[in-house]
């Protein structure tokens, strides 16, 4: 140390603290300039050039961060050490505070010691710093440096691994390709996506029976399964809407099939789930319904320079928003837009060339044309990558959803193992029968078949719904059933 007292420049708007922090380092032999306001030390600071500056964080108009990035960005002011000494003592402002390149991080009310001996090995850090020494010396400069690069960059992994929680890593890799810091307001890219939409039925009423705490239990082990499902098959929670969650799948040329599969198993896990519903006091089996829709969808930072959020915006999420709704109109657990059946139908053709045993598992999905589906409703099995997620799909209807203009084929999916599969594949010809006689007008023929099939499976709410349809039409019931549709 120099004969001349360093100068420490102190900055708090309590003047109770600033008087304990003047006696403090006066008595160790230190000059000291206070400041109340950031202002204040901002015009101080360029005045008296401290060596050293204790800076509070929570003041009014002007807070600390403020103050630490005018002096970081000031050329004159850029290298005095900062030393935050707030009462806020959370990990996120620690970790603005490396941001800030602040050279430390006290919090109150602090260690007199361990202030004094912090204060003093920066003061001497940063006199070291500014001489010309010896080459030994620089190359011990030379190894604090990588000391203190691998204290940031541990930080930064530290921040990204938190930041994970909030926004997907794959949504990372579109709005911050070089790394957190470029992550700006209008980073966007546009792509082919698979979006499913999955919501939880009767869940106000559900809600309203139960305290806050006990919700929020089940909700979070319910989300953390479906979590699980759509993960497994290459997909991402985008967002959780309260009591729904929206996934986008985004692997190239299998993002349909990726997404359909994991709809099959999120309805697997939800029987699983409801098996032990009762620890989370819940009288009733928890229900979803789920859409899911392919397209072209943009991902990207949406909202304001101070308040962003990522998101897929797009007629892709729209449209699978509006399929998830319909799964209420027809009864049904998972309804799915023709596009997305297409593309997997590609994916697996692609497949199937170089498997045999993909093409035997597949036959049936991949022998459909696309006029052949959307004339006919039989129901064909598909087979993933394992047994486990068998599942079947039929055309139920062409529709035009609330807010397009163009209509749109949807079929539903279900899984193999869902108590009424074996019925619907015993009677999937009537079904055909009944749908063809729908689609020709013939509606007295259509109503006889659905109601033999009602009869045999009355779980089928698609035959449910089409008998009110065809009742609708001969004058039977009053026309209420197409304007619930939208």
């Amino acid at each position: 140390m120099s004969n001349k007292s360093p100068c420490i420049m102190l900055v708090d708007d309590e003047p109770a603290n600033l008087i304990l922090l003047e006696e403090l380092l006066q008595l160790k032999g230190y000059a000291t300039v206070s400041a109340r306001s950031g202002d204040e030390a901002l015009s101080l600071a360029r005045a008296s050039q401290p060596d050293l500056i204790l800076l509070d964080i929570m003041m009014p108009e002007m807070d600390g961060f403020d103050v630490c990035d005018i002096l970081r960005n000031d050329k004159t002011l850029q290298t005095v050490p900062i030393i935050f000494l707030t009462a806020l003592d959370d990990d996120i402002s620690r970790l603005k505070g490396l941001e800030m390149m602040a050279d430390d991080y006290l919090t109150k009310p602090f260690n007199s010691r361990l202030l004094l001996a912090k204060v003093e090995n920066i003061l001497q850090l940063s006199q070291m710093r500014s001489q010309v020494v010896s080459s030994q010396f620089n190359k011990q400069v030379k190894e604090q440096s990588k000391r203190q690069i691998a204290a940031a960059w541990e930080a930064n992994e530290y921040l990204s691994e938190k930041f994970q929680l909030f926004v997907p890593e794959q949504l990372l890799e579109r709005i911050a390709p070089k790394g957190i810091e470029s992550i700006q307001l209008g980073n966007v890219t546009e792509e082919e996506l698979t979006i499913l939409f999955c919501d939880i039925r009767g869940f106000t009423a559900i809600a309203e029976s139960q305290e806050a705490r006990e919700t929020f239990e089940w909700l979070n082990a319910f989300f953390t399964k479906m979590n699980e499902c759509i993960t497994s098959h290459g997909g991402f929670i985008d967002k959780y809407l309260g009591d729904a969650i929206m996934a986008v799948f985004d692997q190239p040329h299998s993002h349909a099939i990726n997404a359909i599969e994991a709809a099959v198993a999120m309805q697997e896990s939800l029987q699983e789930f409801n098996t032990s519903r009762h620890k989370y006091n819940l009288q009733y089996p928890v229900n979803i319904g789920t859409g899911i829709n392919t397209g072209i969808g943009m991902i990207g930072t949406l909202g304001s320079d101070r308040r962003m959020d990522s998101t897929v915006i797009g007629d892709v999420v729209n449209t699978a928003s509006r399929l998830e709704n319909l799964t209420k109109i027809y009864g049904c657990q998972i309804i799915v837009s023709e596009s997305a059946i297409v593309h997997a139908r590609e994916f697996l053709n692609s497949i199937s060339l170089n498997s045999k045993e993909s093409l035997l598992l597949k036959c049936n999905l991949e022998a459909e044309t696309p006029e052949s589906m959307i004339s006919t409703s039989r129901a064909t099995a598909a087979d993933s990558h394992s047994p486990s997620n068998n599942y079947y799909y039929r055309w139920i209807d062409r529709v035009t959803p609330r807010g397009k203009q163009q209509a749109i084929e949807i079929y539903e999916i279900w899984a193999a193992s869902s108590p009424d599969s074996q019925a619907k594949q015993l009677t999937q010809s009537l079904f055909d029968k009944g749908i063809q006689g729908w689609q020709s007008e013939k509606f007295v023929a259509a109503l006889g078949y659905f109601q033999q099939l009602i009869q045999q499976n009355p779980a089928d709410t698609v035959v449910s719904f089409y008998i009110d349809r065809c009742q609708e039409k001969l004058g039977l019931i009053p026309a209420n059933i197409s304007s619930k549709r939208s």
